[in-house]
Parts: C-alpha cells; structure tokens; sequence
C-alpha cells in the first residue's frame, strides 16, 4: 500500500481503511496517556497550510504530529503573502524548498490539495478539506468512530443528515462508508442535495422522520452558510422545525442508534443541546479524541510510504 498523498477517501481500497482504522486504534493509546510522546516522526517535519478557518483539524493535525515528535510549522492565509497575491504554486514551492516533508491543506477551491500535490511531486499532501469536494481524514476517524461504537461498519445503516450539497465531510463519508459496505442515506432539504446525487452509493430522503427510520448511526452535518450563494430554505427556524434532529425525532432510529457530528454545531439548529451533550447516544467527543490518533495514522502512513519509495 505505497501512497504518496491522501487526497480523498473516494480512491482508497476497503484493506487501506482498514489498515488505517487498525493503525489509529493502536495510537489511540498514546493519546490517552499521562505522557504523550512518541519517537515515530522525529527528524520529519509537517506544515499545516489553512486558507480557510479550522479549531479541530488544524489542532488535532499539529497535536498529532508533535506527539509523533515532528517538527510543525503552521501557515494562515491571512498571514501570508497570498494576501499579496502570491499563488498556490509559490507558496508550495516556497515551502518545498525550506524541506518541508508533509504538507496539510485546506482550502476553498475543490481540487487544491491534488494541485499541490503536483508541485511538490517528492513530498506528502493531505488535504485538510478542499472546497465542497473531500475532507478524508475527517470521514476515517468518522469511521473510527463508528467501528469503535458498533464493532464494525459492514451492514450498518448510515443517515448523513443536513446541507450535503456544499459538505466535503459528507462527501468522504459517502465513499468510505460504502467501500466498507454499509448501507448510506442522504437526508435533508431537496435544495440542500447534491445535483449528481443519482449517482452516488446512496438513498436520499427529503423528510427527516422517513430518513432515520432504523438508522443506525446519523451523522448530523451543519448548514455550509459560509459556502452558500443562494437561500436554500426560508429560514434557520424552519430548518430547525424539518430537519434538526433531537431525542424526539431519533424515535424511529434503531433503539441503539448513536449520533455523530464533525463540529463545529449549531445548537439548536441542525441539533439540539440536549441530544449533543447525551453521552449515551452521543458520540462527539470521541470523533474529537479519534481524530488526533487517525491523523497520527495517515502522518505514520505516509511517511512510511514515502520512505518506500525512495528506498529510505
């Protein structure tokens, strides 16, 4: 399994994830130490560059490559010199150049992460989430999560709740859920659906109540207002009322259905309070915790890889 990038979860074989969810449980131990250190990537370094505003992946990328003992570096876009006009291709080669080995990206155009990859063709891309296209390492510890809840994915019936047609998370659960073989359903407003849904490994469902019927797992996803150029539903409130999901409308859902939420939430919009803080339905924290020790998975991955390859 030689792989250079991690660009989306679209490409990745069911052994890969696999790989990757075995590798991440064994890190997980580290993160729940007292001491958390460890000598895996020491000498390696990892540069997190954000065009775009982050708290958990950026943090939980950082946290994760000092645990390993990386060096890390941390690029904002409003810092940077493409606030004066410099372009993505600069900027990485500029990076290339001071001996970055691990590049994470995020950024508002779709595509970005694969077109950084082409600029540094002998270093490490993950893309961090690029425009409404993937964000893959937050769909692995979303899986994670899952097989830690459940004891695996395979069957399992999945509702992906909210704004997906501008949600790169739902875009990577969508293909990763399926290559493990679970049973996936799209869940909200029809303005809110992608257009190429047809197309997609899924059931969509326009009423929430018909869509958590025996769910499983949903995974509630919160309104992309940032990445919205239209109004695709009269008002927040009444999205609320249709399709924010709380104890009351999970009576359908299987009497043991457990509820994820990537972050940040809107309380009281797609979720309510109540059910975010319920710890017995409510999985949250632990995609938080799993997102440190699977991206201390897709870096050790990496890294291994890209020693491989260049026979080191």
């Amino acid at each position: 399994m030689r792989r250079k990038d991690l660009l989306d979860l679209q490409s990745l074989t069911a052994d890969e994830i696999v790989y990757l969810l075995d590798t991440a449980a064994s890190f997980k131990e580290i993160v729940t130490r007292p001491v958390k250190k460890a000598p895996t990537l020491r000498g390696k370094s990892v540069a997190t560059v954000f065009f775009e505003p982050s708290t958990r992946t950026r943090t939980s990328f950082e946290h994760a490559a000092k645990i390993m003992s990386a060096d890390t570096y941390s690029l904002a876009a409003a810092t940077s010199s493409a606030t004066k006009g410099e372009s993505l291709k600069d900027t990485m080669l500029t990076l290339d150049a001071m001996g970055i080995d691990v590049f994470v990206i995020r950024h508002s155009f779709s595509g970005a992460a694969a077109l950084a990859s082409k600029y540094v063709p002998n270093k490490s891309v993950i893309n961090a989430g690029d425009g409404t296209h993937e964000h893959p390492t937050q769909g692995l510890l979303d899986l994670m999560t899952i097989r830690e809840k459940k004891g695996q994915i395979e069957g399992l019936e999945v509702a992906i709740v909210g704004d997906i047609a501008h949600s790169r998370v739902a875009r990577s659960n969508i293909w990763g859920l399926h290559t493990m073989g679970a049973k996936v359903r799209l869940v909200g407003p029809s303005t809110l659906m992608p257009a190429d849904a047809d197309k997609l490994p899924v059931k969509v469902y326009t009423n929430l109540d018909e869509g958590l019927r025996g769910a499983d797992v949903v995974n509630v996803l919160r309104i992309q207002l940032e990445r919205q150029d239209a109004a695709f539903f009269p008002s927040v409130r009444e999205y609320a009322k249709l399709f924010g999901v709380t104890h009351a409308r999970l009576k359908n859902a299987a009497s043991d259905v457990t509820v994820l939420h990537p972050g940040p939430m809107n309380r009281g919009v797609e979720i309510s309070s109540a059910l975010a803080d319920d710890g017995n339905i409510s999985v949250i924290e632990e995609q938080v915790t799993n997102g440190v020790a699977m991206r201390m998975a897709v870096l050790f991955w990496l890294m291994s890889a890209t020693n491989t390859i260049s026979g080191g």
